[in-house]
């Protein structure tokens, strides 16, 4: 699996290796110079004790430090920058991943954790890139390079310094490889919060009047610190690392002051090579730690990028859409249903064998008791989910044959809490039609009576509707939700209730503007009034997942006991 996460990094890293080879060239050099400054440091030393002229050695060991200094910094520059293109590749890949999943998959997400693999955990590949791959391939160049420079100085303390050091390294390497399943557990407690805080805060209305503030900020309080706990562990387990790394580091600098002073003492080995090579120790520990720092980044990297990677292997609603929808067959009914079942599992079936046909440019009206699978219904004409049998065909072809974006092109789908959007009213309505003018916006409100929302603001069109549409009251955003479909143009209209948030005026006003539509399209719609209903050209009605009667509003009064009661007691005038 890491292989694996390895490669989806490497395929994030890949669409800028333009400037990663800069990057990659610019960190040859700037080792390069890092190396050639204790090779000038010891020519130096050298020279003086050999009284000859240093004034040009000088004069390059201060080149090379300002080198040096330029090259750090245009990496340092650089380096960030691949990582935020990384970060922004990453999050537009998964919005557009998650806006294309199943409906049924997204009903079983939590939206705050989703909501924080597109924020926390795209942020950690960020330092797992800059910090991590490129920075950890940097700091072994480095450290090659000056185990190679302190070989040619002298082996033996080479071998001492390679002894002490490989005793912490083979101690970080136990404590890192416990990194990323650490950091996985935070993440997903990151995850937590970010789900439970965008719980609280939709239902915000509802906490507030059961009086429950103090209980749910308790209980993100406990999540938080769930969080908390397990950043804890990944900041102690870091922190080890911390002086296991300073313990080499300095058994490595004493063993060779001691080895390497006796060793001068003994004539073996002259104080400017020993000097040298204290400054190639500086260069070679210095990396270690870094090399180490790295890994532990590009742990938290991959455990970031297995959440991410989780939900981009979610395969999307479109994936085994045809790629052309075949043509209508001629007289063939608007929509027809045919046996059609459904069973969100085995233990519940919603719809069992429902048939029915709509004639086009009929209305025909869904009716029946609450949980008798209508809205459910509606959403298998979206194809928001397929029937697990029987079959749905618009102008004769298998909705399963269609891609969506061509049905979906076809249907106008009002769901029955019609949302609003946060922003403008034009925002709302242009969601469907961007380039729509603001004359044909305003003829979509009028067809709905929303025109005199538009007048009585200064903003009209701009006027904001808040968050969810706050602003608005209910009826508003079911007219405005039905003012969107229609700005379309769609062939069928699907209307989950739409009188259902309306006062008696409202309703009436409804009530003319559906007879309009109607006149231009099929309509299926579901109703719990009467006045809805009424005027149908045939009324469908279900129970319990199943067709119970089909008629006229006159006919199944007379013909069905359910729908006489409905009429009676529901579909009130």
């Amino acid at each position: 699996m890491d292989r694996d996460l390895l490669r989806a990094l490497w395929r994030r890293i890949t669409p800028h290796r333009r400037i990663l080879t800069l990057v990659g060239v610019l960190t040859l050099l700037s080792a390069a110079v890092s190396l050639a400054q204790p090779a000038l440091i010891q020519q130096v030393v050298a020279g003086i004790g050999e009284d000859r002229e240093v004034r040009g050695l000088v004069a390059a060991v201060v080149a090379v430090v300002l080198l040096g200094s330029v090259l750090s910094a245009t990496t340092t520059y650089l380096l960030p920058r691949v990582g935020l293109d990384v970060v922004l590749a990453a999050r537009r890949d998964l919005s557009r991943h998650l806006l294309r999943l199943p409906v049924a998959v997204l009903d079983q997400q939590r939206i705050g954790d989703l909501l924080s693999r597109v924020g926390a955990d795209t942020t950690l590949l960020q330092a797992a890139i800059t910090g991590g791959v490129i920075q950890g391939v940097s700091g072994l160049v480095v450290a090659v390079g000056a185990m190679v420079a302190m070989a040619l100085v002298d082996l033996t303390l080479l071998g001492v310094v390679v002894g002490v050091v490989a005793i912490g390294v083979v101690a970080m390497a136990v404590l890192i490889r416990r990194v990323r399943r650490l950091s996985a557990v935070e993440q997903a407690r990151i995850g937590d919060i970010s789900a439970s805080t965008e719980r609280a805060l939709g239902a915000v209305r509802t906490v507030k009047a059961a009086r429950a503030e103090a209980r749910t900020a308790a209980e993100i309080g406990e999540v938080a610190t769930a969080a908390r706990d397990a950043g804890e562990r990944v900041v102690r387990l870091r922190a080890v690392l911390a002086p296991v790394s300073s313990l080499a580091t300095q058994g490595a600098f004493l063993a060779v002051l001691g080895l390497g002073g006796a060793r001068v003492a003994a004539g073996d080995l002259s104080v400017a090579d020993l000097i040298a090579f204290v400054l190639y120790l500086f260069l070679l520990v210095l990396p270690i730690a870094q090399i180490a720092q790295a890994i532990s980044q590009v742990q938290q990297g991959l455990a970031a990028m297995e959440r991410i990677e989780e939900v981009l292997s979610i395969a999307t609603e479109d994936a085994d859409d045809p790629e052309q929808a075949p043509p209508a067959v001629a007289a063939a009914p608007r929509l027809a249903l045919a046996g059609v079942r459904f069973a969100y599992d085995e233990q519940h079936e919603v719809l069992r064998g429902v048939s029915f046909e709509v004639p086009a440019g009929s209305r025909t009206a869904l009716v029946g008791p609450s949980g008798a699978g209508k809205s459910t219904l509606l959403g298998l004409l979206e194809r928001f989910a397929d029937p697990t049998d029987g079959s749905i065909r618009l102008d004769g072809v298998d909705l399963r044959d269609l891609p969506r974006s061509v049905l979906r092109r076809r249907l106008g789908y009002v769901e029955q809490e019609a949302p609003a959007l946060a922003g403008t009213l034009r925002d709302n309505l242009t969601l469907v039609a961007p380039d729509v003018p603001d004359e044909r916006l305003m003829s979509a409100l009028s067809a709905v009576h929303l025109d005199a929302l538009v007048r009585r603001t200064p903003a009209g069109l701009g006027a904001e509707v808040g968050e969810r549409g706050i602003r608005l009251s209910g009826g508003e955003r079911q007219r405005l939700a039905i003012a969107r479909a229609l700005l379309d143009g769609p062939d069928v209209l699907l209307l989950d209730e739409p009188t259902a948030n309306l006062d008696a005026l409202n309703e009436a006003a409804m009530a003319a503007a559906i007879d309009a539509v109607s006149e231009r399209r099929t309509v299926l719609i579901i109703a719990h009034r009467l006045s809805t209903v009424r005027h149908a050209d045939q009324i469908v009605v279900l129970e319990d997942g199943r067709v119970r009667a089909t008629g006229t509003h006159d006919e199944l009064v007379a013909t069905d006991a359910l729908y006489a009661e409905l009429a009676a007691t529901q579909l009130l005038t």
